[in-house]
């Protein structure tokens, strides 16, 4: 018999942490590989965690409600057998470079490590104790000694220091006299006067709306707002999806709404216009290869997330559907899984499913742009033809582009939103299912 530690996975590229929610087998029990052990949030999804290895739960190393770092031991699984690396993977996993942990959380440790540290060399650390990447950039930037360091106490397995137990000690430190440099992060935000009255209902936030609004105010703070409004004439995409929903469903088991469309007309446009594909690191432009197009989705709880197509631009219509309909209806279900939710290069956002004709979306960073649709309504336009202009009923929409204006000029953000009005006007009539 040998033993393994069953270690906390990544889910995804922002992601450093998660919570475990519940225990999905109690010590003692068997378990195969791959079977669901556990029930892990992040600040993207609940998730479950499948087991790594055959064997028997024998050792539960974390509580529910623990919040676990990356890499961390969760637990131990008795196999049959040797394991083999397991000593040189867990090796590995202890001693990932700070740099890949800062481009793995940019958004989690961007407070919490200044640019001068982040280029520096780690700390060397000689005592019995192991200390992560992040821990010793914190006690490099705080000017903590080495015996300083080996005199923290330690709440990690192991007696190991966590990230919280070196913000605590330094605010205590800071308490006491000594000045500290970093800053603690906090979701808290300046409170408006509210009066309550007896008859008043209190709601009190669920998780995920609590870290929505969180993101919402982190972005209108990071970004600098703009938006643009074009109106698109949708008659020909209205008129092919009447004539071949039916044959579509027939084909596919499935219905096509409008969001395909308007994904392919964004990822045509993102071709043509790869400066909106960017994110901003510090006074460095990062422009991205892939063309990652995110899709809000609505809830039955009310709340939105948004799952990402990846390499939208390389689907056909019918491709992106299947893949619309496919996350649309797994995030309905809470079945998403963290890799769904991470990489998006840009976002579009259907208020028209409301009933809204134009919204001002907030960025989704660190993304620079998103947009939103409204919804499809019928007007009388005028109309170019061979014998002169008329007037005709027409199928029109309005697209609200809402940009970073650091680094997505007027000139750029309003001639993106015009061409993505371009090709859904254009759509093909004859396109063929």
């Amino acid at each position: 018999m040998a033993s393994v530690e069953m270690l906390m996975p990544k889910m995804g590229e922002s992601i450093i942490e998660g919570t475990i929610l519940s225990w999905l087998k109690k010590e003692g029990e068997k378990i195969e590989q791959d079977e669901s052990v556990l029930e892990v949030a992040t600040d993207k999804v609940d998730t479950e965690v499948p087991s790594t290895h055959a064997g028997v739960l024998k050792k539960i190393l974390v509580k529910e409600g623990d919040v676990v770092a990356v890499g961390a031991p969760i637990a131990v699984i008795e196999t049959e057998g040797e394991v083999e690396n397991a000593a040189k993977d867990k090796e590995s996993e202890e001693i990932n470079s700070k740099e890949e942990l800062l481009a793995a959380a940019p958004e989690n440790t961007a407070s919490l490590i200044s640019p001068s540290a982040a280029s520096t060399p780690l700390q060397e650390i000689s005592d019995d104790r192991f200390y992560s990447p992040l821990v010793q950039s914190i006690a490099k930037e705080e000017a903590i000694s080495k015996e300083e360091l080996s005199k923290i106490p330690g709440t990690g397995k192991d007696g190991r220091v966590t990230k919280n137990d070196m913000l605590n000690y330094l605010e205590k430190r800071s308490k006491n006299g000594k000045a500290s440099s970093i800053e603690v992060p906090s979701i808290s935000q300046p409170k408006a006067q509210v009066s309550i009255s007896a008859s008043d209902e209190i709601i009190e936030m669920d998780r995920m709306r609590k870290m929505i609004a969180q993101r919402m105010v982190d972005s209108k703070r990071i970004s600098a707002h703009v938006t643009s409004f074009v109106e698109a004439d949708m008659t020909n995409i209205v008129l092919w999806r009447e004539k071949n929903k039916m044959a579509y469903k027939a084909k596919f088991g499935e219905s096509i709404t409008y969001t395909p469309f308007f994904i392919e007309a964004i990822s045509k446009a993102i071709r043509d216009f790869p400066m909106i594909n960017i994110s901003i690191d510090g006074d460095k432009i990062i422009k991205k290869k892939d063309i990652n197009i995110g899709m809000a989705v609505a809830l039955p709880s009310g709340n939105l997330i948004v799952p990402v197509i990846k390499k939208a631009d390389q689907l056909n219509l019918v491709g992106i559907s299947k893949q619309v309909n496919d996350l649309a209806n797994r995030a309905r279900n809470n079945k998403l899984s963290a890799d769904d939710l991470s990489g998006g290069t840009y976002t579009v956002s259907n208020v028209g499913s409301f009933g809204n004709v134009m919204g001002t979306p907030i960025i989704m960073q660190p993304q620079v742009a998103i947009m939103a649709v409204g919804a499809i309504v019928k007007k009388p336009a005028v109309v170019e033809t061979p014998t002169g202009d008329v007037i005709a009923i027409r199928h029109k929409m309005f697209l609200s582009h809402s940009y970073d204006h650091r680094v997505v000029d007027g000139s750029l953000g309003g001639m993106f939103v015009k061409r993505v009005a371009d090709y859904l006007a254009d759509f093909d009539l004859n396109t063929s299912l």
